[in-house]
């Protein structure tokens, strides 16, 4: 009996410490807040983005809660009713009923049997009796252009094409299925061509706006042509967007920016970047959400000392950045004389770099001039301190990529840079893409001024 007494009471004790330790995660995994540690969050989103205070999750079912606002759809007016179609009680059913003067509306949207209508378009011909040759009459511009697609079919196209990276199969899936259209592959890819011709003059005009701005957010990813690594190329400001299909090199920049540009460049630390502000003097706002990927990197390895160096800055980047978050708690000088503190308080810690090749490497960085191309935005408050901006705009060309595997050609890569500068810029402008489109084709098959994007 005795053992079996010692037994239970190891037993008690540890069920009570598996009790305490319970506890205390449970207390743990209440206060903890999603990071990159666990989430799919980027490790320099702990540091840039600003921590919101969570709100405690409370179990509710599924759908419309109680006491909510029902948000539906606004009904169709009676000029947009087609057609009106009234049902009624038969008489043996409204025995003692009085009929009211009300009904109950369902609205239903429907498609028309026929999705498309046929026009057909005919010239007389004329005998010269003198010289034998037939003469047909002119033809309007858009019908001779467009040939079998009209302006809004054609507009149609490229818009599955470009907002909804169908390839050339699927539109041509769609319109024999659904619109019971036959269309060849061949027809689909020179009318998404006709569509680039269109949107050539608005691309240009934006490209020549480039070397003006004041301040411009640039980014890069891959790009795929006939099984060769190409670069697509984003500019963009709060009013456009801009990409270009080249090379990765600093003839990139030079080509679109020109040899004077007087703004302030947006970007990571890529060496094209760098060389063209070292032979042109431009001005640039490296990205602080890269640095800090970087300097993480160096707070996380085998070596302790260069971890140590590694915590401590981004312990003054973590406070550069709640400040800027809570800047509205302090008057404007009181603002400056705070960042200014905590600049150089990072600059002391990075220019003394521990005994160790990647500290050394990074510390090279922050010289007396280069240490300006990290801390512009302290300066100029319409300059960001982050490239994540134009890291978005980036997006959806890796989800075409993935889906239409690139451009086989010249003419592929000049559709894609129109297109998406066309879709990219009306989204900021809160305008129809498929609208713009539309107009930018029938003034161009018309020969009138093309519509601006901006």
């Amino acid at each position: 009996m005795d053992d079996k007494d010692v037994i239970i009471a190891q037993l008690m004790a540890e069920i009570q410490q598996l009790r305490a330790e319970i506890q205390s995660l449970r207390d743990e995994n209440t206060r903890l807040k999603k990071d990159s540690n666990n989430s799919s969050k980027p490790p320099s989103s702990d540091i840039v983005k600003p921590k919101r205070n969570v709100r405690k999750k409370v179990k509710r079912k599924r759908g419309a809660q109680k006491g909510h606002k029902k948000n539906g759809r606004k009904a169709f007016t009676s000029e947009q009713i087609d057609e009106t179609i009234e049902y009624e009680f038969i008489a043996a059913d409204a025995v003692g009923l009085i009929p009211l003067n009300e009904w109950h509306s369902v609205q239903q949207v429907s498609l028309p049997e026929k999705l498309y209508c046929v026009t057909e378009h005919k010239a007389r011909k004329y005998l010269d009796p003198k010289t034998g040759r037939i003469h047909i009459a002119p033809l309007p511009d858009e019908v001779r252009q467009g040939g079998l697609l009209a302006a809004d079919m054609t507009t149609a196209v490229a818009y599955m094409k470009g907002k909804c990276h169908m390839s050339f199969s699927t539109i041509q899936s769609f319109f024999k299925e659904v619109v019971g259209l036959q269309l060849s592959r061949g027809l689909l890819c020179k009318t998404v061509l006709k569509v680039s011709d269109a949107l050539q003059t608005p691309y240009d005009h934006l490209k020549s706006k480039l070397p003006q701005e004041n301040y411009l957010g640039i980014d890069e990813t891959g790009h795929k042509d006939n099984k060769k690594l190409r670069w697509s190329w984003c500019f963009q400001t709060s009013h456009y967007s801009l990409f270009h299909i080249g090379s990765r090199k600093c003839d990139v920049l030079i080509e679109i920016l020109g040899k004077n540009f007087k703004g302030i460049i947006g970007c990571d630390y890529y060496g094209a970047y760098r060389k063209y502000s070292r032979l042109f003097n431009a001005l640039m706002q490296y990205c602080l959400a890269h640095l800090i990927r970087e300097i993480r990197f160096l707070a996380e390895h085998s070596n302790k000392t260069l971890v140590r160096w590694g915590k401590k800055l981004l312990e003054w980047l973590k406070k550069m950045f709640d400040t800027l978050h809570k800047r509205y708690r302090y008057s404007q000088k009181g603002y400056e004389q705070k960042m200014k503190k905590i600049k150089q308080g990072f600059l002391k810690q990075v220019r003394r770099p521990v005994d160790h090749q990647l500290a050394r490497k990074l510390a090279r960085r922050f010289k007396a001039k280069a240490a300006n191309h990290y801390f512009r935005f302290l300066t100029d408050p319409n300059v960001e301190p982050t490239n994540n901006g134009t890291e978005r705009e980036i997006r959806h060309l890796v989800i075409d990529r993935r889906i239409t595997q690139g451009t086989r050609g010249e003419a592929g890569m000049r559709w894609c840079e129109r297109i998406w500068t066309t879709l990219a810029t009306c989204r900021k402008k809160n305008r129809s893409a498929f609208d713009f489109i539309h107009n930018a084709i029938i003034n161009y098959w018309k020969r009138l001024p093309s519509p601006q994007l901006v």
